[in-house]
């Protein structure tokens, strides 16, 4: 069998295509691969499909391939522009690679299979090519992955926003809660990020109006959005945001009271935890501490009772719990903790709307890391289009449909 006539079987080539000849340069590691086709061969119209179309003239193109062995390899052809009586002078599909791409399907198969797995500039490393060639590739099945997608069933989402790069740059992502799949990523963190994203949901099927349970954290800005244009959706807070308000609250009451308590010094961390959750170390020391006089360690007890909040055992009780809750942190004498137990007030029915819905944003932060890490390895992305592509290969459930 001729080299031509296996290296034909090889990449499946069909007529009217053929492989014409086949040059190995063993000093450059590359093998260069001649297609060509018959004279008087007739193609179908890549526009209306319309067959048995002449060739008007060609073009001649090459495509990086799957490496031969160790050996970079490319296909060259002639590709014909075709006359279709219906819609003019049009340059036929090759059936080896996407129109505009330097790159065959397979490679970028490949390619595809990788990135995820590592920075994309480590891959262009590996294979030789620019970073930016393989971030054209990437958009593209992205972008084709996410005109696929459909977001009809689509009834719970928790939206978080995460931070872009060093600074005070942000993505929000929209998360569909039951399929754990980022639904839309956008630049931002203010209530525009809602309204882009209720119109991305009726753009891929779904309706902002079936929207019936949203987790968010207590930003006006989300709270804002979230009222204004998914009008049918209860609002759970986030518990672990609601949390954090009142633990904030203990640290603050802690910066306070170590300037006349400099036992305090060095103890944030201990106060941030749960019991069960400290280290020997830290536990010996809040046992060394007078915690019976510290302001602190009164407001660690609130702290903690507010935790226990999400340990009801329903609605009604949780209600009668964090009455009492809020009646203690009020009259705590602590200005930190009744702050904070004026930020749960303002708050409280999203707060109690846990105890129905059940949903939290762990699993947005759990993406957020995925995102977060994917970013550090990459050492930051050089545009946000980048990053967001990023968040939906990673992330985004997408059907991509690469070339077998």
């Amino acid at each position: 069998m001729r080299d031509t006539a296996l290296l034909q079987l090889a990449l499946g080539l069909t007529p009217p295509w053929s492989v014409s000849r086949a040059d190995f340069d063993p000093e450059a590691r590359r093998i260069d691969i001649q297609i060509d086709f018959a004279p008087g061969s007739r193609f179908a119209c890549p526009s209306c499909a319309k067959t048995d179309c002449p060739a008007y003239d060609t073009e001649r193109k090459t495509w990086r391939h799957l490496d031969f062995f160790q050996h970079q390899a490319y296909l060259t052809a002639r590709v014909p522009r075709i006359r279709c009586e219906a819609c003019g002078i049009k340059t036929v599909a090759v059936p080896w690679a996407r129109p505009g791409s330097g790159f065959t399907l397979l490679f970028e198969a490949m390619l595809m299979t990788m990135i995820p797995a590592m920075p994309v500039a480590a891959v262009a490393r590996m294979v030789g090519e620019h970073d930016t060639r393989l971030w054209r590739v990437v958009h593209h099945y992205v972008e084709q992955g996410r005109a696929r997608l459909d977001a009809s069933d689509v009834t719970r989402v928790a939206i978080d926003e995460t931070a872009a790069r060093r600074g005070h740059d942000y993505i929000t992502l929209f998360v569909d809660i039951d399929q754990a799949r980022v639904l839309f990523a956008t630049e931002g963190k203010g209530a525009e990020t809602v309204v882009a994203f209720a119109d991305d949901l009726t753009a891929h099927g779904g309706d902002p109006e079936a929207i019936e349970e949203v987790c968010i954290d207590m930003s006006p800005a989300f709270i804002k959005g979230v009222a204004e244009n998914l009008p049918e959706a209860a609002v759970t807070f986030d518990k672990f945001h609601a949390v954090k308000i009142v633990n904030d609250a203990v640290d603050q009451v802690r910066r306070g009271e170590q300037k006349s308590q400099p036992m305090l010094k060095g103890t944030r961390y201990i106060w941030l935890r749960n019991p069960a959750n400290l280290s020997d170390r830290q536990q010996a020391t809040l046992e060394s501490l007078p915690t019976r006089h510290l302001k602190t360690a009164r407001a660690y007890q609130i702290r903690l009772a507010f935790q226990d909040l999400y340990q009801q055992d329903s609605p009604e009780q949780a209600g009668r719990y964090l009455t009492k809750w809020y009646f203690w942190a009020t009259h705590s004498r602590l200005p930190p903790m009744i702050d904070a137990a004026r930020t749960v007030k303002r708050h409280w029915d999203g707060i109690l709307r846990w105890f129905h819905s059940k949903i939290a944003n762990g699993l947005i932060e759990g993406i957020n890391s995925l995102v977060q890490a994917a970013k550090s390895k990459a050492r930051g992305y050089r545009s946000m289009r980048n990053l967001k592509a990023m968040v939906y290969l990673l992330a985004g459930k997408l059907d991509l449909r690469l070339p077998a």
